[in-house]
This record gives structure tokens, C-alpha cells and sequence, in this order.
């Protein structure tokens, strides 16, 4: 066997550790070495729950948000204001906003934003099921808070001439998350701060047009 490893069993899970995003093989080798350490109903318990919830996990069928149920749990939320529709790019940014404490009313999660450079466009994202949202009559205004990088400002736009057709108020967070930044890794009081100050698109767009 032409491998520093002492087992192939060893060396195949390390690989599958390592494809995850941010461990490189050291950090792998550690957690593998770690579950060897571990008594077998722990690492059995350990892996029947990821395969539960790649097995189990849903979508929410109004907002797209990962849930247990065929609605999530804010959608259910009778507190929430249902009259708001916050567009974010995926779950973390829910995850990220709602840890913010500043926002009650429900979202809709694109699946990602425009990128030609990668083949992602409109038809790709959940952009037709939010604009069937609108039509609906419910929703009076939408925040869109994408990520402030160019592909986050092209979706906005496109999203923002999608929704004009419909009496409802199109806004942005404000510019407290820098240019370039992503949604979830901004501080919990910027990003709080950013959706409280949120503008009207039309206002937001002259300035950056200018």
C-alpha cells in the first residue's frame, strides 16, 4: 500500500471529511482519529443523524427555507407580519438576520443570485415563485438584502424591475454591509442596523447609478 496511512479504511474517511468546506486533511485526520476514539454507539448515533437529515430535510413550500415541514416554522409563526417579505440568497442569511432580532416578517430564499459567469440566471432562482407571492396581494413591501457585491446588485435590479408591475414597495438594507461583503458574515448590529435604515430601491439605485 503506497500511503502514509497505516489503513485504507482510514485513509477513505479522511478523503470524505476533506471534501467538506474549510477542513483540510490535518483538521479531517483529527476528527477521524477522534470517532475511532468514541464508543461505536456514539459514532452510530453520529452518522444515522447526518443521514437522517439528508434523508428527512425539506423546503418550505411558500418561502424556500430549510425546513422539517412542507412550511417552516416562520412562515407558521402567526406573530410574524405577514405583510413583509425580507429576499435573501440562501439559509444562512435567514439564520444570519434572524439571530439580528430586528426583523418579523417572513422570507424567501432565491437559491442563490445572478451569475452569468457561473450559468446561473433568473430561470435558476426563486424568482418566479416570489413575484407569484406578490401577485397574491398580501405582501406590501419587499427588502431585498443580497450580498453588496456585483452579482448581489445585478439580482436586486433584476428583481426590482420584476416586482414594478405590482403595487408594493420595493426596498434595500442599507449600505452598513461594505461593498464586496456577504449577508452572513456581517456583525449582528450592522446587519440589524442595515435592515431597520433599509431605503426605497428606486432612491438607492439613482446613487449608485450616479
Amino acid at each position: 500500500m503506497n500511503s502514509s496511512y497505516p489503513s485504507a479504511l482510514l485513509e477513505n474517511a479522511v478523503n470524505e471529511f476533506a471534501r467538506l468546506p474549510g477542513i483540510g486533511r490535518k483538521t479531517a485526520l483529527r476528527l477521524v482519529l477522534h470517532l475511532l476514539r468514541q464508543e461505536e454507539e456514539k459514532v452510530t448515533h453520529f452518522a444515522e443523524t447526518i443521514l437522517k437529515m439528508r434523508r428527512e430535510i425539506t423546503y418550505c413550500t411558500l418561502c424556500h427555507n430549510i425546513s422539517d415541514t412542507t412550511v417552516c416554522s416562520i412562515c407558521n409563526d402567526a406573530t410574524r407580519d405577514r405583510s413583509v417579505v425580507c429576499v435573501v440568497e440562501n439559509v444562512k442569511e435567514v439564520m444570519a438576520i434572524e439571530k439580528t432580532v430586528q426583523y418579523s416578517g417572513l422570507y424567501h430564499v432565491l437559491g442563490g443570485i445572478i451569475s452569468p459567469i457561473d450559468g446561473i440566471g433568473p430561470s435558476n432562482l426563486e424568482i418566479g415563485s416570489l413575484e407569484e407571492r406578490v401577485k397574491r396581494g398580501e405582501i406590501r413591501e419587499v427588502i431585498l438584502a443580497l450580498s453588496a457585491t456585483m452579482e448581489g446588485d445585478t439580482t436586486n435590479f433584476y428583481i426590482y424591475r420584476r416586482l414594478q408591475a405590482y403595487p408594493v414597495k420595493v426596498s434595500i438594507i442599507a449600505r452598513g454591509v461594505s461593498i464586496g461583503d456577504e449577508i452572513e458574515y456581517a456583525d449582528e448590529v450592522t446587519l440589524g442596523r442595515s435592515i431597520l435604515n433599509r431605503t426605497p430601491f428606486d432612491e438607492s439605485y439613482k446613487l449608485m447609478s450616479k
